[in-house]
């Protein structure tokens, strides 16, 4: 009675089990597109990963001006350092460490998620510099009676 599959001998002649069942543990993962250095393997460190220190300098950038106080700018250059990931994932062969995904999941994220903090940082009270005259108006039948 046979119970698993062989499949061809490996290398020294023995038949192998072959299983459609996921492993246990993982023994490595694909790098995603684009996801090697940015730069030459003989640069220091912080050259071959120049895009991801860039968004995370400007989203710092950006804390460090909310944490002042200066609330719509700050949060306008959060939203510009994704816009800018998403644009560097999207024209850039090699990003580094700001691969995370594969290339067209990391430009939507990226994207998407950046949208939303600029539109949302602009229509921030008081005195939104976008007003978008619906939304008051689904906020207000969500509310009544």
């Amino acid at each position: 009675m046979v119970r698993d599959a062989i499949s061809a001998p490996d290398a020294e002649g023995r038949p192998r089990r072959v299983t459609r069942r996921f492993p246990l543990f993982t023994k490595d993962t694909a790098r995603p597109e684009g996801g090697g250095r940015a730069a030459p393997g003989d640069a220091p460190a912080p050259a071959r990963q120049w895009p991801m220190l860039v968004v995370l300098s400007a989203v710092a950038l950006g804390l460090l001006l909310t944490a002042l106080d200066v609330f719509r700018y700050g949060t306008l250059v959060v939203g510009a350092a994704l816009l800018g990931a998403a644009a560097m994932r999207w024209v850039l062969p090699r990003v580094g460490m700001l691969a995370v995904r594969s290339r067209f999941t990391d430009i939507v994220t990226y994207g998407v998620l950046g949208l939303a903090i600029v539109l949302l940082a602009l229509m921030a009270q008081p005195n939104p510099l976008l007003q978008i005259p619906f939304l008051k108006d689904t906020l207000h039948f969500t509310l009544t009676k």
